[in-house]
This record gives C-alpha cells, sequence and structure tokens, in this order.
C-alpha cells in the first residue's frame, strides 16, 4: 500500500480555505472615513460591505415607498451585463440607444400621441430629472413667445397641487415661481377653480400630478385641460399642461384605460414617468416623452462628438449604466399590455383589501381606499379617539417588526391632519398584507396594554414618504 505524504502548503493556499470571519483584516476595526493604507482580500472587503448592509431596513417590507423593490432572475442578468455599458456614448452602444428610443416610441403609443413614430422624448435617472426635463422646456418656450411680444421674462411660475419635492427643486434651481395650490378642507388635490385663479401671462405651464405622493390620488386632468381651453378662449392665454405621470403614466393605461390625461388631451405636452415605480424597472429608470417635436426646444438640445460620433443629448446627467433601459425594453417584452394590467389589477385588489381590513380595526378613518388613484391605501386616527397612541407611535412600533409606513403630517393648509400611507407594489402578496393586519392588531393590543406617555413626533417615526 503506497504511503500518503502530507505535504505542506503555502500559506496562501490556506488563506484561500480559511474561514472569512478567522482573517485577521476581520479581526481589526476598519477606517470608515479615510481610505485604508493596505489592499484587502476580495472576500473580506466584501463581507465587510455586505455585514455592514443588512443593517439596512428590508425593502421588500418598505411600504413607504413607491419605488419597485422586487424584480426577475433575468433582470439582474440583464443589469449584470450592462453594467459597463455607458448609455450616453451611443456610438459605441448603438444597440443600447436603439432600446432606449424604442422604449420611448412605445410609451408614446401607450400614451396616445397623434404621431408616435416621431415625437421625442429620452430617458432620465428617475422621474425627478424627467419631471425637471420636462419644466425646463415649458419655460424655455414661454420665455421665447415673450420674446416675440416684446414683454420681459424674469417672473415665470409654474401652477401645480400639492407636489413632490422635485418640482420645489425645480421651481429653486431654474428661478421659477411656484404657485402651489394649497389643501382647504376635504380637498386635497388641485381643483381647476384653484388652477385658472393663479394663471396669469406669466404662467409657463400647469402640473396635475397622476398620483399624488400625499393623497394617492388622481388630479383631474381633463378638466383643469377643459378649464385652461375656456380661459384661452376668454383671455387668449394659451398655457400648456405637464402632466407629473410618475406612477400614473405605467398605471391608467392599463386599469383605466378610458381616463383620459394623456396626449389624448391636445393642451397636454410632455409626461414624465418612473420606469423604477410602477414601470416595474429596476431603480434608475424614468421617462420624458413629449407630444410634438416643437414642444421641445431644439436650443436645450445639445450635439456632442467626442464619443465618437455625433449625437444629440437633452439631460441633467450624462454617462450612467444602460442596464435600466435594457431592462425596461425587457420588462415592456416580457409582459406587455395584459401582463402589466393582471400585475397592476393585483396591486390595486390588494390595496382595497387592505383598505377594508384597516377599516374594520375600529380606530381608523380611510382617507383613500385604493380607488381613483394608484394602488396604495391611507389612513388616519379616528376624530375625537384617544386610543394611547399616535399615528407616529404606530409607525414607530410597526418597524419592530420590519415593517416601514409613512406617517406624516399633509402640508399647507391641513398640517394638522396626520395619516399612514401604504404602497402596494408588485411583490406585496395577500399573504404577506394579512401578515401586516396581524402585526398592526398586535401594534393595538400592545398600546392598550401600555398607553404612550410622551406622544412621539415625525422625526421619531423615521418615516421617510416623499420617494
Amino acid at each position: 500500500m503506497p504511503l500518503h505524504f502530507l505535504h505542506k502548503k503555502k500559506s496562501s493556499d490556506t488563506q484561500k480555505t480559511d474561514d472569512v470571519y478567522a482573517s485577521s483584516d476581520l479581526s481589526i476595526s476598519m477606517p470608515k472615513y479615510k481610505m485604508p493604507e493596505n489592499s484587502q482580500d476580495p472576500r473580506h472587503a466584501y463581507q465587510i460591505v455586505h455585514d455592514e448592509l443588512m443593517l439596512d431596513g428590508n425593502s421588500r417590507q418598505n411600504l413607504a415607498t413607491f419605488c419597485q423593490t422586487w424584480v426577475e432572475d433575468e433582470v439582474h442578468k440583464i443589469m449584470d451585463g450592462c453594467v459597463d455599458k455607458n448609455m450616453i456614448d451611443k456610438d459605441e452602444y448603438p444597440q443600447t440607444a436603439e432600446l432606449e428610443s424604442r422604449c420611448v416610441h412605445m410609451l408614446a403609443d401607450l400614451w396616445n400621441s397623434p404621431d408616435a413614430v416621431n415625437t421625442l422624448g429620452c430617458s432620465t435617472t428617475g422621474s425627478s430629472e424627467a419631471a425637471m426635463l420636462g419644466g425646463m422646456a415649458l419655460k424655455w418656450r414661454w420665455r421665447e413667445r415673450m420674446k416675440q411680444q416684446g414683454k420681459p421674462t424674469d417672473k415665470p411660475n409654474l401652477i401645480c397641487g400639492p407636489v413632490q419635492i422635485c418640482w420645489h427643486k425645480f421651481a429653486r434651481y431654474w428661478d421659477v415661481e411656484l404657485r402651489e395650490i394649497p389643501m382647504e378642507g376635504d380637498r386635497l388635490i388641485m381643483s381647476p377653480e384653484e388652477v385658472i385663479k393663479r394663471c396669469d401671462e406669466n404662467t409657463i405651464g400647469v402640473v396635475p400630478t397622476l398620483g399624488v405622493t400625499f393623497t394617492c390620488q388622481y388630479e383631474p386632468v381633463e378638466a383643469v385641460c377643459k378649464a385652461l381651453d375656456k380661459l384661452q378662449k376668454d383671455t387668449g392665454l394659451d398655457i400648456p399642461v405637464h402632466v407629473d405621470a410618475a406612477s400614473g403614466g405605467f398605471l391608467a393605461p392599463f386599469c383605466e384605460p378610458e381616463l383620459k390625461w394623456d396626449f389624448r388631451l391636445s393642451r397636454v405636452k410632455s409626461i414624465n414617468a418612473s420606469g423604477h415605480k410602477f414601470g416595474l424597472a429596476p431603480l434608475g429608470a424614468g421617462w420624458v416623452v413629449w407630444r410634438d417635436k416643437e414642444d421641445l426646444p431644439e436650443d436645450l438640445i445639445f450635439n456632442v462628438n467626442y464619443l465618437g460620433g455625433n449625437m444629440p443629448t437633452f439631460a441633467l446627467n450624462f454617462s450612467r449604466p444602460g442596464g435600466q433601459i435594457a431592462a425596461q425594453y425587457y420588462i415592456f417584452l416580457r409582459l406587455g399590455k395584459e401582463g402589466y394590467r393582471r400585475i397592476q389589477q393585483a396591486c390595486y385588489d390588494t390595496a382595497q383589501y387592505l383598505s377594508k381590513q384597516i377599516e374594520s380595526l375600529g380606530v381608523f378613518d380611510i382617507i383613500y381606499d385604493g380607488k381613483g388613484g394608484i394602488p396604495a391605501m391611507s389612513w388616519s386616527l379616528k376624530k375625537g379617539l384617544k386610543p394611547g397612541f399616535n399615528l407616529y407611535d404606530l409607525s414607530d412600533r410597526i418597524r419592530s417588526r420590519g415593517w416601514q409606513i409613512a406617517a406624516y403630517s399633509m402640508p399647507a393648509n391641513r398640517e394638522d391632519l396626520v395619516i399612514m400611507r401604504i404602497l402596494v407594489r408588485h411583490g406585496f402578496t395577500r399573504d404577506l398584507a394579512d401578515l401586516l393586519i396581524d402585526d398592526l392588531k398586535r401594534c393595538l393590543d400592545y398600546f392598550e396594554k401600555h398607553p404612550v406617555q410622551q406622544a412621539g413626533t415625525e422625526e421619531d417615526s423615521a418615516g421617510y414618504n416623499h420617494n
């Protein structure tokens, strides 16, 4: 019988089989705010980063965000394959550029553009950038009109309802007065009457939101357009509309196709939407489309020739990976209109189911029940009720089970109204909804036995609600 000799292994071989947590790298604290002097084993560096990320919340349980938190394995593969593709370099990556163009024309068609084959649009990093591009086009077109009439261009204004923070940023960055319609009583969104009150010759446009951040309702785009038509007839003021369809742009076409909010209304000149919200794409996908070519001023478009070819670009960002574009195109092909309708309708059904279940708990008034807006629901505490907690306390308590549910006060003129809101997205099943209801019941039982002595605040609940 031959003898088997034990050969001494090199130290590097031993390191490859050692338990990662037995390494010298992980037995010391790594520097946090300056670069380490020496290199680390990739396994060890990865483990450090991976372990820190465990401290983040579970995104699937984040019911405060509008953003997509579940994607198919195929999307991961597509993102992996595009990590090194710079989508702005259209000469080097012409097929990625082609996929972006196809997505734009698919969306133009979905939103009933009168000339979907020839209209202009582009991808962005999200609907905030897309909204700002739409707002810039409004300002540039208004400024040109005013110059042609020999009028001053130093006091532009934009009219909107209760809006997401990106429109406040737009107004500040581009020096535009934001005429935001405050909430009044039970009116929690814009109305045609409130819009018309604020219009004048310096109004660059009106921005209705298809899925208001605070209430999740659709603002009445068609009614606003009709009111602006009458205003033009009476005064000659021709004020365009940009629709912020960050969420609703990927919902209404499938679940409320009869709702007129898009390019079927001739006054709607541009639309933005989030691919990474109800467009079901991974984070970092947004879209903006203009009704006609003339709605996007040419002097906003830059031609770049130093990437290998002469190509037009209109964006606030420049270099970014092409994965989100390719993934969005995959999802369009994968689901089609029928697939989107089924997924989104399932979300609506779950939101309405949640609404009924939460109302049955007896301590909440339902503000929005999942009808007339996006798949979501919201509630406030019943008036006059003293249950031993407020909604900030409840938001903080439910986090002990991993659920992140936004609790916040409404904006101007309704700061007295505090609500909680749940977004129902792809991947939030009826079983998960039942588990959430059980956990809410446990919270109510806990507060009944242990009433809060010092009420929590919005800061205490740590609920971020403006995604």
